[in-house]
């Protein structure tokens, strides 16, 4: 397709963690009046596929349009390559660029896009990590381009509004605070949103509300099917996206009518507690991990570890800033398994698994071998995690298990796991997993014992000038979505980008 320098602008709206099937509900109740206009008018679709078996690193293929298999990023704490070393990881660690890179000449408006790093040299402005997931505050402070933008935000907004995900053993009173607190936020993010939009017309216009997403982890518990009726938060997740619909409506009545809108999020809440323990468990127990019998030390430290239960040293640990626990953790990581007679192990994660075969050629220590042997490996550890029981329903553990190879048809991965394991569902905590042979235990971490996690499918809803109203339609890839929007602003989809256009959607 040719560049075309008059195409309609495109307005991009992220509704972080923003379950479809409550989005859908609550559009047709008539509690989210902006989607469900653009329902009405245009078209709607669950988002799923390959790219859906973590959350991070959603965002950052459906805005580059290069699948997770190319760009390795699926969590917030990764392995370094050619070692056992962990290190903390974000978008930022692989220099992908959003779709927009591509559109030098467009004017553009970039205010917290999820997964984007700055694009040098771009007209118009651009402001990340602002009012984002707090998770992704503490990897990276917020910047701009022009870097004057960040004064001017901090003048309209005022004093950053601090929110959290989890508090421990948090009061009704504690969660009703923050739950204000979500809401003057989004308040703020949409008045900071309109100020920003009304100095110039961009081309494009990308931004993300967080709120669904931090607030439905603090607030989750308190949903009416969970808990009996009460008067301050039964609603207040519906609140937090009726309040997020509200400011798009507002912002979406500044912009230009003629414009191509989008809503888009990339997976939503459920229910879950950590796994951690029952990973790390099942790796030991059924022999694919060995543990390395620790020699004598007079090192302080060393004599710490032996001396003091491992109940007292997580005690101890969450008293330690972050980054110092990240650091233990990494430590006890590389020299408490004995890598010489290890097939395969567990990257440290709270709620999906994530296995790596400990692959010679690949890993500095491995033994198995490519080929038979590694399909061998993976064979049992699939089977294993099928045969595992929870006691309390009688039913599988595990959910869904994914070989990357299958899964992206492709050689055992450099960055990614070899296994992703997706845990059942539950509203309590999985203290025991049965297995035929041994009896999976996991303890509580009490710093983070949070009850939900990510359903990993999104929802997008699609109205314009440029594209068709076909209401509900059949599932569709993130993948897709990026040259979607290079074609609906008459850009060339660039050969790197793994999806194709949506024509489906695309008028004639």
């Amino acid at each position: 397709m040719a560049d075309d320098l008059h195409a309609p602008p495109l307005i991009l709206l992220s509704f972080d963690g923003g379950n479809h099937e409550l989005i859908e509900q609550w559009a047709k109740e008539g509690y989210l009046p902006t989607i469900a206009a653009l329902m009405e008018r245009g078209c709607w679709a669950k988002t799923t596929g390959p790219e859906h078996i973590a959350e991070h690193g959603t965002f950052l293929s459906l805005l580059s349009g290069i699948s997770r298999q190319q760009h390795g990023y699926y969590y917030f704490r990764q392995m370094q390559s050619g070692s056992y070393d962990l290190q903390a990881f974000s978008h930022r660690d692989t220099n992908l660029l959003p779709f927009w890179s591509h559109l030098q000449g467009k004017k553009v408006a970039i205010i917290d896009a999820p997964d984007s790093n700055l694009v040098p040299r771009l007209p118009g402005i651009q402001l990340m990590q602002w009012s984002v997931h707090e998770a992704a505050i503490q990897m990276q402070p917020p910047c701009a381009e022009p870097a004057t933008l960040l004064s001017d935000a901090r003048r309209i907004f005022g004093p950053q509004i601090s929110v959290s995900e989890f508090k421990a053993n948090s009061t009704l009173s504690d969660d009703y605070q923050m739950y204000k607190q979500f809401l003057r936020r989004i308040e703020k993010k949409g008045q900071l949103c309109r100020k920003l939009l009304s100095n110039d017309r961009f081309d494009l216009v990308v931004v993300g509300f967080y709120e669904a997403h931090t607030a439905g982890h603090r607030l989750w518990k308190y949903r009416p099917e969970v808990e009996a009726e009460n008067t301050l938060l039964t609603h207040a997740i519906r609140d937090i996206y009726q309040a997020i619909d509200r400011e798009m409506g507002s912002l979406l009545q500044q912009l230009p009518n003629e414009a191509n809108v989008f809503i888009l999020s990339c997976f939503g809440i459920k229910d879950q507690y950590p796994t951690t323990g029952l990973i790390e468990a099942f790796c030991r127990q059924l022999g694919y991990q060995t543990i390395l019998e620790a020699t004598p030390s007079l090192k302080p430290l060393n004599l710490a570890r032996r001396l003091l239960p491992e109940s007292w040293r997580a005690t101890i640990g969450t008293y330690l800033p972050l980054h110092v626990q990240e650091r233990l953790l990494a430590d006890h990581f590389r020299n408490s398994t004995d890598w010489s007679k290890t097939t395969a192990f567990a990257i440290p994660s709270l709620y999906t698994s994530f296995v790596r075969v400990n692959l010679r050629d690949r890993e500095p220590q491995g033994i198995v071998q490519r080929g038979k042997e590694y399909q061998m490996i993976l064979d049992r550890l699939e089977l294993d995690f099928k045969q595992l029981i929870d006691p309390v329903t009688g039913k599988p553990a595990v959910e869904r298990i994914v070989r990357t190879v299958d899964w992206f048809n492709c050689e055992p991965p450099d960055s990614l796991p070899d296994v992703f394991v997706e845990w059942q569902a539950a509203r309590y905590f999985m203290q025991q997993v049965l297995h035929p042979r041994v009896t999976l235990v996991q303890e509580k971490q009490m710093n983070y014992h949070r009850d939900s996690y990510h359903s990993l499918s999104g929802f997008m809803v699609a109205t314009g000038p440029s594209l068709r109203c076909q209401n509900g339609l059949s599932n569709i890839s993130i993948l897709d979505l990026a040259p979607t929007f290079l074609a609906l602003m008459g850009i060339s989809v660039p050969e790197e980008m793994m999806g194709s256009v949506l024509q489906a959607i695309i008028r004639d």
